[in-house]
């Protein structure tokens, strides 16, 4: 049985998370490209995975056949998994050239809004390039648009060491094609689709194949895009942003914002606000990914959680005064403790 070549980019948290599961698969030869400082420590001790729910249980553990800071060395890939920060994919991606061959295709477990968003979109803005997240359009140029597939992950998960994590709970994952054929549908059913799908519920994840990856991206979106950044300027953990009336209903108001951009870019949200927060207290007290970035003193993805969304704003002609007002307040934030550039 000829095995599918998978490198895992980037085994923080959700990477490790990914590769604790996939590299058990007999199915699956794994690769990680990773810093140089991890390579040792993940050839030596593998990718490991811990379990808040079963605290008795043993690390679950996968062996990459290959760990390394070279991709040269790891060669074409049938997958590439990016599991890493929006902050480091700019300069990531002349990295990544040398593993993609004619039919590898990239698949994107990262929070917010990716480059190609709006290509699988209708109307003007159709295929519209962020500045906030591409301003070069090295991404665009450098691979194109047909290599990628887009992901959405339903998981929180901590980072313990390196190739260490520690997942709290969710175990959902999104499969979709960025792009629409000629009628405007959809790929579906698209055959890589539907391999990685089944694949990763072979591993043992909850995965499903995304009618329109840009409504799933967006959805989640509405619910991060607030708590993150509120999360990483008060240091609080979900369910205390909540509890608070003054930060709840300015919470509201900024997804309220967002709910009307939506609507104008055709992916609406029929929920409310207040939909939302219920789902969310389910959850209880977590720290949201950019309250973790914040203290360990890592660079805070504001352009594709925030930055990105005012751009659609303008070009929507969407009044976003509460939206500006939460981006600015976390820059500020961010810039101050070193973790964002300076404003120009």
């Amino acid at each position: 049985m000829k095995k599918i070549k998978i490198c895992i980019v980037g085994c923080g948290a959700i990477g490790t998370w990914l590769g604790a599961y996939l590299g058990r698969c007999a199915q699956v030869e794994l690769s990680c490209l990773v810093r140089e400082s991890s390579v040792n420590e993940i050839k030596t001790k593998g990718l490991r995975l811990d379990r808040a729910t079963d605290t008795d249980a043993p690390p679950l553990v996968a062996k990459p056949t290959l760990v390394s800071d070279d991709p040269n060395l790891l060669g074409h890939q049938d997958w590439i998994i990016l599991s890493i920060k929006s902050t480091s994919l700019i300069d990531l991606v002349p990295q990544l050239i040398p593993m993609v061959g004619a039919h590898t295709a990239i698949w994107t477990a990262m929070n917010g809004l990716p480059w190609w968003f709006m290509h699988g979109l209708e109307g003007p803005l159709k295929g519209k390039g962020f500045n906030a997240i591409d301003p070069d359009q090295i991404i665009r140029k450098s691979i194109p648009i047909e290599h990628w597939v887009g992901g959405v992950v339903h998981c929180s998960c901590s980072l313990v060491n390196k190739g260490h994590a520690l997942h709290h709970f969710g175990n959902g994952l999104l499969v979709g094609e960025p792009t629409r054929d000629v009628k405007g549908h959809q790929h579906l059913q698209s055959l890589r689709v539907r391999e990685l799908t089944q694949l990763l519920c072979d591993a043992g994840f909850e995965a499903k194949a995304s009618e329109h990856i840009q409504k799933d991206i967006w959805y989640k979106l509405w619910g991060n895009m607030t708590m993150n950044p509120i999360s990483a300027l008060t240091g609080a953990t979900t369910e205390k942003i909540l509890q608070d009336p003054l930060l709840k209903e300015f919470v509201s108001g900024v997804m309220l914002e967002a709910r009307e951009i939506g609507a104008q870019i055709g992916l609406p949200i029929l929920q409310t606000p207040e939909d939302r927060h219920a789902v969310t207290a389910k959850l209880g007290a977590f720290k949201t990914s950019m309250l973790q970035d914040i203290e360990h003193l890592r660079p805070v993805e504001l352009d594709v959680l925030l930055k990105a969304v005012l751009e659609l704003a303008s070009w929507t002609r969407v009044s976003t005064p509460l939206s500006g007002a939460l981006l600015g307040l976390a820059r500020v934030k961010a810039q101050t403790l070193g973790l964002y550039p300076a404003s120009p």
